[in-house]
Order: C-alpha cells, then sequence, then structure tokens
C-alpha cells in the first residue's frame, strides 16, 4: 500500500509541476552567464565563439523537447552570407488546434567579437543580446510544460543583428508571413528601465494593438509595458523585428534598454554582473503571462500597415 501511495505522490507531483510551469532566476543565471561567457568571445559573425554560442542555444532547444522548423533536419537554419555560412538557431512548438499560426519569439544571439587591445578585450554582450537569448530559452521551457498552446509557436535566434540584420531578413524571406499572428522580439532586458522595476516598453507600440493586448494580460500585476520612450532613435526599425514588421506582421520588440544613458551598451562592460538578473526574471514572467491569450488564440493583434 506504501508503495502505490509513493507512487501517486510521485505522479501527482509531476503533473502538479507540468500544470505549473517555473521561470526561474538560477536558470536564467545558468544560460545567460553561458552566453554572455568569456569562451564565447564576443559571439561574432563568423567566428569560432558564434559557432559555440549556436551549439548552446540548439542543446537547450533540444533538452527541452522543441520540434525542427519546417523541413529543418536539426535546429539550424543555414544559409550563406558574404560568401559564408551561416546561421539562425530555431525551435519549434506545434500548436494544438491551430498549428498554421504562428507566434514567434525572437532574439539575436551575435554580438561585436573582440577588440585588439586592452585589459578586457571581449564584447561579451550580456545585455546586447544574451539578455534576449535566455528570455527565449526560458520561455521555450515555459510554454513546453505548460503544453497549452493552440498556435504554433516558433523560437528563433537570429544571427547578424549587428551587422545589417541579415539573418531575420533570411528568415523572413523564408516564412509566410501570413501565417504569422505576432512577433516578440525582446532586445536587451537585462537592465532596468527608465521607469525602474517591474516594467519594460514596446517599440511602435501606436502601430497595432500588441502592446494593448499584453497590458491587458496583466491586469491584476505590478508590472507595465510602457510605449517606447525614444522615438528619435527608431528603434522598432533597428532589430530584428523589422522584416516581418514590414511584411504586415504586428512584428515589436521588447526591451528596456536606456538608450539616452546605458552606460555598458556597445562596451566591453556589457557583462553578466551589470544586470540586475531578478529584473530580468520578472520581465520574462511579464511576457510569459502577457502572451498567453495570442498563444491561446483568444486575441489577434491587428495587422501592420506593409512598407
Amino acid at each position: 500500500m506504501k508503495k502505490y501511495l509513493l507512487i501517486f505522490l510521485s505522479y501527482g507531483l509531476l503533473a502538479q509541476a507540468q500544470l505549473n510551469p517555473k521561470i526561474q532566476k538560477e536558470d536564467i543565471t545558468r544560460i545567460e552567464t553561458e552566453l554572455a561567457s568569456d569562451k564565447m568571445e564576443g559571439r561574432k559573425v563568423f567566428s569560432e565563439g558564434i559557432e559555440l554560442a549556436s551549439s548552446f542555444i540548439e542543446t537547450e532547444f533540444k533538452i527541452t523537447g522543441l520540434s525542427y522548423y519546417g523541413d529543418l533536419k536539426n535546429y539550424r537554419q543555414e544559409f550563406i552570407e558574404a560568401g559564408k555560412p551561416a546561421n539562425n538557431v530555431i525551435g519549434v512548438l506545434k500548436g494544438k488546434s491551430k498549428p498554421e499560426e504562428y507566434v514567434v519569439f525572437s532574439a539575436h544571439f551575435d554580438h561585436l567579437g573582440m577588440k585588439k587591445s586592452g585589459d578586457d578585450t571581449i564584447y561579451n554582450g550580456a545585455n546586447d543580446d544574451a539578455s534576449g537569448v535566455t528570455a527565449i530559452i526560458t520561455l521555450a521551457k515555459y510554454f513546453k510544460v505548460l503544453n497549452k498552446n493552440e498556435r504554433t509557436i516558433i523560437f528563433v535566434a537570429f544571427t547578424g543583428e549587428e551587422v545589417g540584420g541579415y539573418g531575420s531578413s533570411y528568415f523572413s524571406e523564408n516564412i509566410n508571413p501570413d501565417k504569422v499572428v505576432a512577433m516578440f522580439n525582446i532586445e536587451m532586458i537585462g537592465t532596468q528601465s527608465k521607469w525602474n522595476k517591474n516594467s519594460a516598453y514596446i517599440t511602435g507600440f501606436e502601430k497595432s494593438d500588441f502592446g494593448t493586448i499584453l497590458q491587458k494580460n496583466l491586469k491584476g500585476t505590478n508590472f507595465t509595458f510602457y510605449a517606447d520612450p525614444y522615438p528619435q532613435e527608431h528603434l522598432f526599425y533597428r532589430s530584428d523585428n523589422a522584416r516581418l514588421a514590414a511584411l504586415g506582421v504586428p512584428a515589436h520588440t521588447i526591451s528596456t534598454s536606456k538608450m539616452d544613458s546605458e552606460a555598458n551598451y556597445h562596451k566591453v562592460t556589457d557583462e553578466v554582473s551589470t544586470l540586475d538578473l531578478d529584473n530580468m526574471t520578472e520581465i520574462i514572467k511579464a511576457i510569459a503571462i502577457s502572451s498567453q491569450s495570442i498563444i491561446s488564440g483568444k486575441d489577434t493583434p491587428a495587422r501592420l500597415e506593409k512598407m
């Protein structure tokens, strides 16, 4: 009798864990620390460091149990850029009742590489954009365990954002934009926003009701999504969301970066020690909660005007 009771209790705990997935700081710290480590050598395109980063993301997707994208035989979407091989990393959670409707979560895993001299020569890119990649890996695990996505979720880590966005360009050219319901691009969420903790902004907030939907889903929490406070920076057009946005997809970037005063932006000092990992954890939780009505098929953001 005791044996069966233990089995029943173990099954009950497992079921509860599956129904209540956790987004934990410890896992976020582990992923972020690895992606921004010195051994990645700044994750510059076409480098050994970015190859290490790609392999790490692929392993995380495999552990999570994501499917391959389209006709790919692995998690790499490979292509040639400037005569050299490059790749995005893509994993998929197939939708239950609306598999032909896609919700994309994205971030870029490339950064600036290394400089030739100095006491510190590595552009670790902890905030830019290891923080975003950490978010999509964490969200993939969350939604896999939650197991309630009616729409298909595509998790993609782009290469080449820092040198022209060719990873997101290739992805956008090889997907039917009419099937993409929304894109959550996540860029630099490791520091506190201008409104301090429990807040972030959405680029192009006024262009669709994407942000309004997210904020509605956060009712009763202490988290707030704001409109982009740096319109003079034209951030909506400067990140990996821009390619699908130009095709009419409600594709927006979520960020906390203080573009008028971010001390470590594109500097070798952009290291894990400068990040607020507690706040970053709360931001990822907020994205998970706020996106669920879109993932479930309850809400569909308005399309953008094509550019």
